[in-house]
């Protein structure tokens, strides 16, 4: 009896675990689901375009890897968004089309706010605000953007860039040169073939410490422009995710501890020659 028990027994245990298979099945898809869906999300990787050639916002480090305020940003952004990063690093004329044929998630690259661009792409909320000014040739008599258009005077400046579309509008009588790259605008200037360079108060600053016996600076902004990240139309649930970032990113002090760190000497400069800086 105790052997026929055992073997009833056996067979029941066998038709229980049978029957259970399904439930316990259906249990570890349950268990697998719950983790598996975020960490397939956690995965995904935010694309974010720029151009790496901006020194101290978008760089290339001695390492060969992305560094610069512009590259922290994304990096806190990814984390915000629970997101790996992964920085495309795309010639800044490139960046808007990059980002509206879906290769790139959006763009952190200094990219000013206009009723051009805005017509093409959506920007988040502005998280820098930012000036035009003048690298001018040492030997050239240009004393001000207010006197600048005019034929005898010969501008350069970046392509894409706002001071592009700075010139088109306000320097019609001007000679007006477009480059694609800071480096050869530069050059220009410091070889006396264009009288100033339409730059960004930073770079502007930056390139005359560089070149002090060929160049001086009109630190003075004549605009004052935005900077936004931008997305691509239609993609309203990242803009209202970005937007909420920047609000508490700039909220704990993010933006002032970045140029603490990265533009300390320049924001002491600028204090000291009673220029306000933008950060």
């Amino acid at each position: 009896m105790l052997l026929r028990f055992s073997a009833d027994m056996l067979q029941q245990k066998g038709k229980i675990m049978l029957a259970l298979r399904p439930i316990r099945i259906l249990s570890w898809l349950f268990i697998f689901g719950i983790f598996f869906v975020p960490l397939r999300a956690q995965e995904t990787p935010l694309m974010i375009g720029m151009e790496l050639a901006y020194p101290p916002f978008e760089m290339i480090d001695q390492e060969g890897r992305p560094a610069g305020i512009s590259v922290e940003i994304g990096y806190a952004l990814g984390r915000y968004l629970n997101r790996p990063v992964k920085i495309e690093n795309i010639p800044f004329v490139g960046l808007i089309p990059a980002l509206k044929t879906d290769k790139i998630d959006l763009i952190i690259s200094s990219m000013s706010i206009t009723k051009q661009r805005s017509a093409s792409i959506d920007f988040s909320n502005p998280y820098l605000s930012v000036g035009l000014c003048l690298l001018v040739s040492k030997n050239s008599p240009l004393s001000s953007i207010a006197e600048g258009n005019q034929s005898k005077f010969k501008f350069v400046v970046k392509s894409g860039t706002s001071g592009e579309v700075y010139a088109r509008k306000h320097l019609s009588q001007a000679q007006v040169v477009v480059l694609d790259k800071e480096t050869s605008c530069v050059m220009e200037v410091v070889q006396g073939k264009a009288d100033a360079f339409i730059y960004d108060q930073l770079s502007v600053f930056q390139n005359w410490k560089k070149n002090p016996n060929t160049t001086r600076a009109l630190l003075h902004p004549f605009t004052q422009e935005d900077w936004g990240i931008g997305i691509k139309k239609g993609n309203t649930a990242l803009l209202e995710q970005v937007n909420q970032f920047l609000k508490e990113f700039k909220k704990e002090g993010g933006i002032k501890k970045l140029g603490r760190l990265f533009l300390g000497p320049q924001m002491a400069a600028f204090e000291e020659m009673g220029i306000p800086f933008f950060m």
